[in-house]
């Protein structure tokens, strides 16, 4: 397994930071990157744990299912449709660091089932996620430090 955190402070409130996150189908409008956001399952507390969205990024598509969401300050989810042997995770993690600020940490993990070069592989998907993880995070930033605080 590999794990990789990436950290920013964002300009914002936290709820205006956790209003963008928790719009689970709706990251194509901040998300520089993503082409396409879809829901495809709601759960009687949409979003919450079990809700599913369809990602579009170029050719490729994923399906991320909420696995952890505690309102305002964690949103975790399972990454699908990467290769067979390969499982991923985000988490978003809020902190509030005063009344208009919020540190926001993003971190990945990466598992590959087996193979010879399996921890190489974690650690090269792994790096590619911090490079996708700081974009998510700057497009965050400019998305929620657009709102009046």
């Amino acid at each position: 397994m590999a794990e990789v955190s990436c950290s920013r402070v964002i300009r914002a409130r936290p709820q205006e930071v956790w209003a963008l996150l928790a719009d689970f189908g709706a990251a194509a409008g901040w998300a520089d990157g993503v082409d396409h956001c879809s829901l495809l399952r709601h759960t009687a507390d949409s979003p919450g744990v079990g809700t599913a969205r369809r990602v579009q990024v170029g050719r490729d598509t994923f399906v991320e299912t909420i696995t952890d969401f505690q309102v305002g300050r964690v949103l975790a989810y399972d990454i699908a449709g990467l290769p067979p042997s390969v499982s991923a995770n985000n988490r978003w993690t809020l902190h509030p660091d005063s009344t208009t600020t919020t540190a926001v940490t993003l971190t990945s993990t990466v598992r590959a089932s087996h193979g010879p070069l399996r921890r190489v592989g974690e650690r090269v998907l792994a790096g590619i996620m911090a490079r996708r993880s700081r974009a998510l995070l700057a497009s965050l930033a400019t998305a929620s430090e657009g709102v009046p605080v």
